[in-house]
Parts: structure tokens; sequence; C-alpha cells
């Protein structure tokens, strides 16, 4: 709320608009839970609104619209200044090799048991689901 408050005394109508959507979407999930959010629930709503922009982004760079995805691109930054520091490549695939190994996959019909496992080792950690995939896909294939 203070951001809020502080993006509309500042003037900056971007930011404000980013900050009120995510609350918006926080409230919702607020409502349909039934009850207040931890902070875990919190960062799954505010990680979800940076994937749906980043699917988005995509869609707009393919259709030729560079203003609009450089707009999704603008609130992404916003929403990723709330969620914590993101994985880099080489701890994502720290954390598949050692899925790999917990879980003694060896093919691609594993990719799902170390999928979840690599995910649960960089939990506390942003980490784009796309990025560690590809990563399995290329230490199991």
């Amino acid at each position: 709320m203070a951001d809020i408050t502080a993006a509309m005394k500042a003037k900056e109508s971007e930011r404000l608009g980013t900050l009120r959507m995510a609350k918006a979407a926080l409230m919702n999930r607020k409502i349909e839970k039934g009850g207040e959010l931890d902070e875990a629930e919190e960062q799954k709503v505010l990680q979800s609104l940076v994937k749906q922009r980043r699917d988005s982004v995509e869609q707009y760079e393919k259709a030729g619209r560079a203003d609009l995805a450089e707009k999704e691109l603008s609130e992404i930054g916003v929403l990723e200044g709330y969620l914590p520091r993101a994985a880099t490549e080489d701890e994502i695939d720290a954390a598949v090799t050692a899925a790999i190994a917990d879980t003694g996959a060896s093919s691609m019909k594993d990719m799902g048991q170390v999928m979840k496992a690599a995910l649960a080792k960089l939990e506390g950690k942003t980490a784009d689901g796309r990025v560690v995939s590809e990563s399995v896909k290329s230490k199991l294939g």
C-alpha cells in the first residue's frame, strides 16, 4: 500500500497500474482462500502474474507489437521487485543434477519426478519453469 501511495504521489502511472493489478490479484486469491495469505502464497500469485506477462511478451513479439511487449516487460520489472531473487543458470543446473541423482532418473520418462525434485530444491528462489524444463531435457535427453 505504501508503494501504491508513493507511485501516486510521484505520478508514476505505469508503476501505479501494475501495483494496483497485483493488489487486486492478491485480494482475489485471499477471497478464494477465505482467509489471509501467507508469504509463500503471495509469492505464488506474483510469480503467476510474471509468468502471464512473459507469455504475453512472447505473443506480442511474434505479432510484431513491440510497444505492447515493452509495456509487459516494464510490468515484469515492477513485479519482480517484490519476489525473491531469481535463481541463476548455475543454481538451476546444480538443482537439476542433484534431482537426477536423488531420483535415479535415467530417461525422459522420469522428467516429471526430476522437475518436481528440482523445483523443490529451488524453493525460496524465483525459477522459471521453462528454464528448469530445458535443463532437465538437456541432461536426460
